[in-house]
């Protein structure tokens, strides 16, 4: 059997939960969540990052934090998971589905202009795959609209865009860290405040809108109420998790890119046989290895593909059923030609098993299986 996700925990991570829960508060903010921003630090240069309960949590903050009311629009792709649109809608903001790039699935650049409205308060991206939107021209139309940048980037940690991390474009960026992701603390994500003048609300809002951080920090004498906010603080032993991957990071990011690469070399002559398309990566983006996924002609041949796959013990899934088209978009007015490109696409592509402990002969068991079937 290859099992599409496993999570990859060694006596490092149960060592520095035994240590968390000796030497460190149960609670959150404790000595393992402070290595964790120390590692983020020194690895990609963040200097203000926040530990939420989960990449959802860190999206409903970040949209807390720009103040968005209802009536507000944010420009979002329909390709992604529920809690990105979930996230600005608890605001009572309405979503605009922007279609997406064939190549990365990603929101399309050259389509969000013409979605702006005098209602439009934000453009949400989505890195999917953990491959980078195109930022020098995102970041340029929310400058010149005088628009809210925020980075989902779940899937993103350890991926660049020109040379510079995932998360830190716009305002705010999401990570999540739940066990699906490559680096993993079981539920849990990331609020990257990569404008300095948020921290301080930031801080407020994660700890139920107390300033609660600030008797930590020996600022005040006492803590109390001070904004709308929520409990989005993880526990220290789940940071302990997180910690001890991130000193296995460059180990993780190899075993994942062997799996990568393989997929990637192995499935090339089944792409130039017109079976299947492969993924895409643009020039200047760097990958971090989390996904590899397949476009196929049709919705049915995918599901054959999947379901024969699953027979022979590996487990590959559908991405996302696109979220214009879901129930509740539909439920919101919105139908499936409103985004032709993701609707189309949507409907064709299977994510492949990828984890790091997985290896390279795995992978080509993978290819050779889904030859045999796509033939066939």
């Amino acid at each position: 059997m290859i099992p599409f996700n496993k999570p990859s925990i060694t006596e490092k991570e149960i060592a520095c939960v035994t240590d968390a829960m000796k030497n460190s508060r149960l609670s959150g903010d404790g000595a393992y969540t402070k290595k964790v921003y120390e590692q983020m630090k020194e690895r990609f240069g963040i200097d203000r990052m926040l530990l939420t309960t989960s990449g959802t949590a860190s999206l409903e903050m970040a949209f807390l934090l720009i103040g968005l009311k209802p009536g507000d629009e944010v420009i979002a792709p329909s390709f992604t998971f529920s809690s990105t649109i979930n996230a600005f809608m608890l605001r009572g903001a309405r979503p605009v589905f922007c279609d997406v790039r064939p190549d990365t699935m990603n929101i399309d650049e050259k389509k969000i202009e013409e979605l702006i409205t005098d209602k439009t308060k934000a453009i949400c991206t989505v890195d999917y795959a953990g491959v980078a939107c195109e930022y020098d021209v995102i970041e340029d139309i929310a400058k010149r609209h005088n628009l809210y940048l925020i980075e989902d980037a779940a899937q993103g940690v350890g991926s660049t865009y020109h040379g510079k991390p995932l998360g830190t474009f716009g305002q705010l960026g999401c990570y999540s860290f739940h066990e699906t992701k490559n680096y993993i603390m079981g539920e849990g994500g990331a609020l990257v405040v990569n404008d300095p003048s948020y921290m301080d609300l930031a801080e407020i809002i994660r700890e139920k809108g107390t300033n609660r951080s600030q008797l930590l920090k020996g600022m005040v004498d006492k803590y109390t109420w001070h904004e709308v906010g929520g409990s989005y603080l993880p526990a220290d032993i789940l940071a302990a998790v997180l910690y001890a991957q991130m000193t296995r990071f460059d180990e993780i990011m190899e075993k994942r890119m062997a799996v990568w690469n393989t997929y990637q070399e192995q499935l090339a002559d089944l792409e130039q046989g017109g079976y299947l398309r492969r993924l895409t990566v643009p020039e200047g983006c760097g990958i971090n290895a989390h996904m590899y996924n397949i476009v196929l002609p049709s919705d049915e041949i995918r599901t054959n593909l999947s379901d024969r796959l699953m027979e022979k013990g590996i487990y590959a899934y559908i991405c996302y059923v696109p979220l214009h088209s879901a129930p509740m978009g539909r439920k919101a007015g919105y139908k499936p030609e409103d985004c032709p490109l993701t609707e189309e696409y949507g409907n064709r592509i299977i994510r492949l098993p990828l984890h790091a402990e997985m290896t390279a002969e795995d992978a080509a068991t993978v290819v050779d299986e889904i030859g045999n079937i796509l033939k066939a």
